[in-house]
This record gives C-alpha cells, structure tokens and sequence, in this order.
C-alpha cells in the first residue's frame, strides 16, 4: 500500500510564508475584494487543515466536515443574537458542541471500514444539514441574521479587513500546533493508525481512542472556521454548510496535498482564486450564466490528480528542495538534540520506565492445551508449551502447520477457542493486544508492517508509546521536550542494538527488506519487553546479517534477560540459537525439546524435512 507521505518541516514554513505573505496585504492598500478573498481562504485553510490530519496523516476520509463548520456558526450565532452573548463565548458553546457531537458521530462510525466511513460522513453530513433547516429558532433555511460582529479589546470587527489579522492568527497558530502535534508522540500514532490498526495494537496503543481523538480535533478546527465565518458575514443559513460545501474542503485537502500542512493553505488559495476566475470568465465565454465552474474546476482535477496525484505541494517540494542550500536540507532534516547525538555527544536525559529483569528459572509464558478453530478445520489442536525467562524457544514446522495462528494467540491478535495462555503467571487468553504490549509482550509480524514515510528513528518509537505519557495538549504547548529527548535516546539505543542507527534519519520504506525487518526487533525492543515474539526474522537476510542476528538475539536474552519465542524456516539459523524447539505439524505438537534431539526425531524428519531416505 503506498502512503501518502506526512508533513515536513518544509511544507510548514511554506505554509506559514504564503500565510505571512497573505496578512501582509492588511497592510497594503490592495482593493478590498482582496481581503474578502483572502478571508475566505483562511476559512478554507482552518477546515483544510483538519482534514490533512483526518484524512492525509490518519487515513480516514472525511465528506462532512462542512456540518461541524455549521455547529460552529449557528452555536456562536444563536447565543449572540437571541442571549445577548459574547461571541467569545460562543466560540467556546461552539466547541464544546462540537466535540460532544463529534465524539458520538465518531464513536458509532469510526469502526467501520473501507468505503463505509465515507459513506457514513455523507448521511450525517446530510443530517446535520437537514436538522439546521427544520429549526424554528434557528431560522429554518432562511437562517440567523443581525449576528453581532466580534469585539476585540474593545474594537469591533465590523469589516472584513478588521476581521483580517484574526482570521489569519488562527490560521497560523493551528498550523504551528498541528506541526508540534504530528511531530510527537501522540503523532507518531496519528501516523501509525494509517498503516493498520494492527501493528499499533501490538505496540500497546488504544487505537480507536486515537482514531476518535484526531476525528475531534479536525472537527474543532472545522467549527472554529464556522465560527470566524458567522461573525465575518455577520449571517448565516444551512446553504454554506451543505454536502457540496464538505466535498469542497476535500477537494481543496487533496488539491494543495492531503498530506501536508503547507499543501492546506495551498489547496484552499488555488482552488478560491480559480473558482473566481471561472465564475468571472466563463459567462463571457459562454455567453450565458450557470455554475460552469464546477465542471471546469472538476476536468483540472482529474487531470491534475492524474499528473500529482500526491497534490501540489508534493510537485512543489521535489521542485524547492534541489534547489535549496546542503545546509538549509540538513537543518530540515535534524533537530539540534538529533544533531549532537549523531555526533556522539550524549545528553543527561531523564530517565523513562523500564521493567526488571525476571529471574532466570521463572515461567513467562505457558501455552496449556490450546485451541484454535476456524469453522470445522483445528488450526491449532491443544498444544502446550512453556518458556522460561531468558530462553530462546523457537517454534517450527512445514507451510500450514498453524504457527501463524498459534503465534496470533499467544500475542493477542486471535482469541482461542479452548484452553489457557498465562503470561507471567496470568491468564491473558481474554486479553487484547495492547493489553499483552502493556504486560510486556513485544512482538514483530511475518509481513513486515512499517510506516515507510517515517523515519527509522520514528518507527522505532511508535513501539515506545507506553513508556511515555504526555499528552496532545503537551505535544501543541512544547512541554513535552525533555520526555521526547528520552524517548529519542530510547530510540537510539534499540537501534544500535540491531545496527541500524547510522540510518536513523532515512525514511523506513528506503530500506532493504532485512533492514525493515530488523527495523521491526528494534522497535519491538523499544517497548521495553519481557517476552520477544518474532515472525520469521531471518526471512531476507543474507548469511553475514543472520550471523550478526543470532549474535544479537542471544545477547538480549543473556545480559537483558530477555525471554524470546521465534518462528522461522531456517533449519540451520533456529539450530544454532535456540534452547528448546517446539514443532508443528497440522495444528498438532508432534515434538518438544532439546534442538539437537528433536531435529533427530523420525516425526520431524519425515514432516518438517522430508522424510528419512
């Protein structure tokens, strides 16, 4: 699957010049149908901007964004015009309004999947469009006027240039929180949800909880956009807030580059100033009036989206960066704390938690009698095992044995159908993934599952989350930098574990696929783990990287106390690391024990290898 790539620190300072560049004309005497255009789009960017998080970082499409830019509006509106309220205060009605419904509109739809989300948005979109034109006191479809303009320190914005530099302040303000936001840990999981809930899940992540949390902040921005609009137009009716308006946002995300701060400024000033020209040239051409514009500007679409169909910006971006100074490139690329650790300098970071060290002769997980069925076919047929702390038992058999399912149950990914798995004298069986993470299991996938526009660095520490605690409010409010430094360090450390800290800063999908796998122990390690469950490790490693692996592997086991359970193919990389073999042949255990005794064994032999001539 190709990710569309997340922002960079590029494309956030091209947004914020364009942005600069725009509220300097408040100070130009340009014609003041300019200022109206350039509110407009700061109305788009603010609405823009939530969807690049919603859509282009997180992966959920998003068609009804125009219905929380309504709640916004009507919220302020109605407070002000019919309670005498200040509008200040509406903003804030507005947004508490807005997260409520939010958070239930996303509860109900954002466990669905593929084209139903969408879908979903439309009808509650249409709903909410409906439910502002059936209002009595709301106006109905001839909606709320006579709203009051916003005071500021005294001053009413009356006009549109009064409303100008506020109108802007948010706009640059949300991309900078935005740009702090997705550059943390909270972002990392944003990032990391686009990718599979499934790989999050195993890094401990609660991922619907994220989901809702990004799905809330795009609403808010979309409702403080409402509310800039209620008070600049000082009217306000359900037409602005239509299902055309929500495809319109969309369009300018996708337009400017869904997956880029920068491209959301971009987007909505493109797409303002060529339905302007349209609606003006047009009639002229045609020589009849009519919404021609919207054919037109969808014909530039398709043809754009099939020349860029990552956007603008990512065109803009590869067309600055070869032009750019090494030294601007590499000022992008690392922050000053990444710089000095590449140098060799090491920092006083603070100190995350780590788990103890389990004693030697304690069980860490004990498989009993367990079952796994799939209609009338046993992928697992009551096998039962142990693993002793700081062992390496590795799990074998021939294609189809059902190592795969009995390593999904153990991890949490399937449920059994019978029988018990303890984990540190636990039952865990009923437990789900992120819970099992958060007890200590770390585990890698048999298809290597990386954010490929992610840095390795970033990567890794999507498997650290739990070791973290600052929050999204932190992230926006720069509070959380001495935990981010630790967590870097945490960072650091997994990667020379494996070898791949000298490619800390190359994006994940530029590696080779040993690499990537190696990449996967590495942030596994990261989450601080008691138990280390790896799928196939070796599979697209050369022979040296295999040695460099099995050397690696024993020494977590040996000096970190590391309990592992690996499943591979690899006869002679399993024979020369393992303590104990447990093998599988059609759901069944056929054998147990000491490598060397069970590789001799006439059952293993004739399933796993052959057969004996």
């Amino acid at each position: 699957m190709k990710l569309t790539p997340i922002s960079t620190p590029l494309s956030v300072r091209f947004g914020l010049t364009i942005s600069t560049l725009i509220v300097l004309l408040n100070f130009i005497p340009v014609p003041e149908f300019w200022i109206t255009l350039a509110n407009y789009v700061g109305l788009y960017s603010l609405v823009a901007l939530g969807l690049v998080l919603l859509t282009g970082v997180t992966g959920m499409t998003s068609f009804g964004q125009a219905a929380f830019v309504g709640l916004g509006a009507y919220a302020s509106a109605y407070l002000s015009t019919t309670w005498g309220i200040s509008p200040w205060l509406g903003l804030l009605a507005g947004i508490v309004i807005t997260v409520i419904t939010a958070y239930a509109l996303g509860w109900i739809t954002l466990g669905l999947s593929g084209h139903f989300l969408p879908l979903c948005t439309i009808a509650w979109g249409i709903s909410l469009f409906y439910l502002f034109g059936n209002m009595d006191y709301l106006g109905k479809f001839d909606g709320i006027t006579a709203i009051p303009p916003i005071n500021f320190l005294g001053i009413d914005l009356a006009s549109g240039r009064d409303n100008f530099v506020l109108i802007w302040f948010f706009v640059v303000w949300c991309t900078v929180a935005l740009h702090h936001l997705l550059n943390s840990r909270t972002g990392r999981v944003f990032k990391a949800l686009k990718g599979g809930v499934l790989m999050a899940e195993s890094c401990g992540v609660e991922t619907m909880k994220y989901k809702l949390l990004a799905f809330v902040l795009a609403a808010v921005l979309a409702s403080m956009s409402g509310w800039l609009y209620a008070h600049l137009q000082r009217a306000v009716n359900p037409t602005a807030f239509n299902l055309t308006a929500g495809i319109g946002y969309l369009i300018m995300a996708v337009i400017g580059g869904v997956g880029y701060l920068g491209g959301a400024v971009v987007g909505a000033v493109l797409i303002t100033l060529l339905n302007n020209w349209l609606q003006n040239i047009l009639p002229t051409l045609l020589g009849q009036s009519g919404n021609y514009e919207v054919i037109v500007s969808g014909v530039l679409l398709i043809v754009l989206l099939q020349k860029s169909p990552q956007g603008v910006w990512y065109w803009v971006e590869h067309v600055i960066n070869p032009l750019l100074p090494q030294w601007i490139v590499n000022s992008r690329s690392l922050s000053s704390t990444t710089s000095r650790l590449l140098k060799g300098e090491r920092e006083e970071f603070a100190r995350l938690s780590q788990r103890s060290i389990t004693k030697q002769d304690r069980v860490v997980l004990k498989v009993v009698g367990a079952h796994k069925s799939f209609g009338g076919l046993k992928a697992v047929n009551g096998l039962s095992f142990e693993v002793h702390a700081s062992r390496i038992v590795g799990l074998i058999g021939p294609n189809g044995a059902g190592k795969s399912t009995l390593f999904n149950l153990i991890s949490g990914v399937l449920p059994v159908s019978s029988g018990r798995i303890e984990f540190l004298g636990q039952e865990v069986q009923k437990l789900p993934a992120r819970l099992r993470s958060k007890l200590g299991m770390g585990r890698t996938f048999q298809h290597v599952r990386l954010i490929g526009q992610m840095t390795v660095l970033d990567n890794v520490l999507i498997g650290a989350h739990l070791r973290a605690r600052s929050s999204w409010l932190g992230a926006i409010f720069r509070t959380n930098q001495k935990e981010e430094s630790a967590l870097r360090e945490i960072g650091y450390s997994c990667l020379r574990d494996v070898g791949l800290e000298e490619v800390a800063h190359q994006n994940a999908n530029t590696l080779s696929l040993g690499q990537q796998r190696l990449l996967e122990i590495a942030r596994a390690l990261a989450s601080d783990p008691i138990l280390l469950l790896l799928d196939e490790p070796a599979a697209g490693l050369r022979h040296f990287e295999k040695e460099e692996l099995q050397v690696t592997l024993k020494r977590l086991s040996e000096d970190q106390g590391i309990s592992i359970l690996i499943v591979e193919h690899d006869m002679d990389f399993v024979m020369g690391l393992v303590d104990e073999l447990v093998v599988m042949d059609f759901g069944n255990q056929i054998a147990s024990g000491d490598p060397a005794k069970v590789r001799e064994n006439p059952l293993v032999i004739e399933a796993y290898l052959g057969g004996i001539e």
